[in-house]
């Protein structure tokens, strides 16, 4: 057995791997040994069966599998070995030689590597990023409790239409003279919400009617959405682009959303028992609630800024042509068709994914360099702020702290999301190192104009 290394430059290289008669003779006869044991076969007693007919049988197959599990082994261990930082995985060097198997006895195989470029980050106060905190306006707070609280309220039967009532009524195709037109479309029991009634005249036609009244309009003027008409007419889509004309609709009942009472009873049920006893102290509340979602906002954004100010400030080379040859080995061997990506896909993708890649190598610099580690407690954490956002989304803000645990817990379990969450783990305290490297300049900004840096 003999392995060598040439480089090529200074990020890519190619290793050789020799394999002797000697290196896998034993191997593959104790394979073939231990087939013959097991080996039942017709015409034979149990682990009787010839060896050389079990050579004959196997004897390939079984060669060209112990010589690829020597090689593999052999090269992991001399990357292990040597401490070489590749990136991607190493490939068949495109000069290889063919390998007969049937005639040869010794073996040359060579991979290409790409090789990690040294990388060293130095920060200092010099260097300057803004900090974006998001104004909190009333407009957001009452915003927020209205969100909040929805799920609480309640659909009424009321007296007359509004401006935001959801009717239901039967609608029929009508002429001029109001008449129903014969063999026209019909449907009973449809519902109609005059929030979403674009026409302002139309509109004006249902206000202030009540059940039993009748309304005469020009359904496309009112809905011009081929969505919406096939919704009230109980049509399809297609059908509906169709459809023009009057309609009369005749209303049953008129319902609207009533907010909840803002009392205790709600107010538990939202923050817990006991922890808000007032509007004012729901507004306190759901203002500190709002301080922490925004705030992970603006970590975000200065995770980002902070990414591109390094990209830029640290021109990284790469092996590109090792590495888009990768990408598509990799896209080929993929076992599922709708898993894999074209080759337009992969052009247009590789630039990001360089840079991906380049973000990685300085925040793997930060991290050795710094000693930042994940630990137990920071992954659980991570876990139950996880756990915590996942929760508000559906507006449960009041869970215990035991049951936010629990939920972490199992989600640790599974390997995939611990790796994902250990990941976010250090990307947290290497953004935080950035942060105490830099001088960071506080900048308060409207809702807007934070969403409007996104759109570059």
């Amino acid at each position: 057995m003999n392995i060598s290394r040439e480089n090529i430059d200074e990020l890519n290289a190619v290793i050789k791997i020799s394999v002797e008669k000697e290196d896998y003779e034993k191997r593959v006869a104790d394979v073939l040994k231990s087939y013959q044991k097991k080996a039942n076969m017709p015409g034979f007693r149990p682990g009787k069966v010839p060896a050389g007919l079990i050579k004959k049988m196997y004897g390939n197959a079984v060669l060209v599998d112990e010589i690829n599990k020597i090689v593999s082994e052999n090269l992991s261990s001399y990357l292990s070995e040597n401490d070489l930082n590749v990136l991607g995985e190493p490939l068949p060097n495109e000069s290889q030689e063919p390998v007969d198997f049937d005639s040869q006895e010794n073996f040359e195989f060579s991979f290409d590597i790409a090789l990690s470029p040294d990388v060293e980050v130095k920060l200092t106060k010099r260097e300057k990023l803004p900090f974006y905190k998001i104004e909190i306006t009333d407009e957001m707070i009452d915003g927020h409790i209205k969100t909040l609280t929805s799920r609480f309220g309640k659909s009424e039967v009321v007296e007359q239409a509004g401006e935001e009532s959801m009717i239901k009524g039967d609608i029929v195709e009508v002429d001029t003279d109001g008449n129903e037109v014969e063999g026209g479309i019909r449907a009973e029991d449809s519902v109609i919400s005059t929030t979403v009634i674009k026409d302002d005249s139309e509109k004006e036609k249902i206000a202030g009617k009540k059940s039993g009244d009748s309304v005469i309009f020009d359904l496309r003027k009112a809905f011009p959405n081929d969505t919406e008409i096939s919704y009230i007419l109980k049509i399809t889509k297609e059908q509906a682009a169709e459809v023009n004309g009057i309609y009369k609709f005749t209303i049953k009942e008129i319902t609207e959303y009533q907010d909840p009472e803002l009392n205790q009873e709600l107010f538990d049920q939202l923050f817990g028992p006991g922890n808000v006893t007032s509007e004012d102290e729901m507004k306190v509340k759901v203002k500190e609630d709002l301080e922490k979602t925004f705030e992970m906002e603006s970590e975000y954004r200065f995770a980002t800024d902070a990414r591109e100010k390094l990209l830029k400030k640290m021109d990284i080379p790469l092996p590109e042509e090792f590495l888009k040859r990768w990408v598509r080995v990799n896209n080929k061997n993929k076992e599922k068709e709708e898993e894999k990506v074209s080759e337009e896909q992969i052009e247009n993708e590789f630039p990001s994914m360089l840079d991906d890649l380049r973000w990685q190598l300085i925040k793997n610099y930060i991290a050795k360099a710094n000693d930042i580690k994940v630990e137990e407690a920071d992954l659980k954490e991570f876990a139950k702020k996880s756990a915590k956002v996942q929760f508000m989304q559906y507006g449960l803000t009041n869970l215990p702290d035991e049951h936010l645990e629990n939920y972490a817990n199992e989600m640790l379990k599974n390997q995939d999301q611990a790796r994902r969450m250990a990941e976010g783990v250090i990307n947290e305290k290497v953004t935080e190192f950035i942060k105490d490297s830099i001088k960071v300049e506080e900048k308060e900004v409207s809702r807007e104009e934070f969403n409007k840096l996104f759109d570059k």
